[in-house]
C-alpha cells in the first residue's frame, strides 16, 4: 500500500471527501453536511485538516482543532475497503503531531452514540474514557 497523509486541498480532494463522509458518517442534520463542514474548516485555515491518499484516491480523513487550551480530533474516517490497514492509526498520529507542534498538551474526542465499538480503537492509541457530560447548543 502506497498511502500518504497530506494536507487537504479543496480542488483535489473535495468531491472524494464528501463521498467518503456520506458513506461513513451518513449524517442527516443540515449542519453536518460535508460541504458545509469543509467550507467552515477551510475558513479557519489552521492547517489541521488531513487526508490519507493512495495514488490520487482519498481513503481517509481527519480534522483537528486547537483553541490554545485543548486539542480536538474529529471527522476520522477510513474507507470501508481500506480499514484494518493502519490508516486510521496513522491519521490520528499525524494529527497528534500537528497539534503538539502548536503547543497542545491534551486532545479530546467524542464518539457518537451507536459508534461505541470505536472506543477500542482509540484505547489502543492511548485514549481513555473520562467522566464528563457532553452538552451542546445549536446557535443557528
Amino acid at each position: 500500500m502506497n498511502m500518504t497523509i497530506t494536507p487537504y486541498v479543496d480542488a483535489a480532494h473535495r468531491s472524494q471527501v464528501i463521498a467518503l463522509w456520506d458513506a461513513v458518517f451518513g449524517y442527516k442534520a443540515a449542519h453536518n453536511n460535508p460541504g458545509v463542514s469543509i467550507d467552515r474548516k477551510i475558513a479557519v485555515d489552521d492547517g489541521l485538516f488531513f487526508v490519507a491518499v493512495e495514488g490520487t484516491t482519498v481513503v481517509g480523513t481527519i480534522m483537528a482543532g486547537y483553541d490554545g487550551h485543548r486539542g480536538w480530533i474529529y471527522s476520522v474516517a477510513v474507507s470501508p475497503a481500506h480499514r484494518r490497514q493502519g490508516i486510521g492509526s496513522r491519521l490520528v498520529a499525524h494529527a497528534e503531531r500537528a497539534l503538539m507542534a502548536k503547543g497542545c498538551v491534551k486532545i479530546n474526542l467524542q464518539i457518537m452514540e451507536g459508534n461505541e465499538s470505536v472506543t477500542e480503537f482509540y484505547s489502543l492509541l492511548g485514549y481513555v474514557v473520562e467522566k464528563r457530560v457532553s452538552m451542546a447548543k445549536r446557535l443557528v
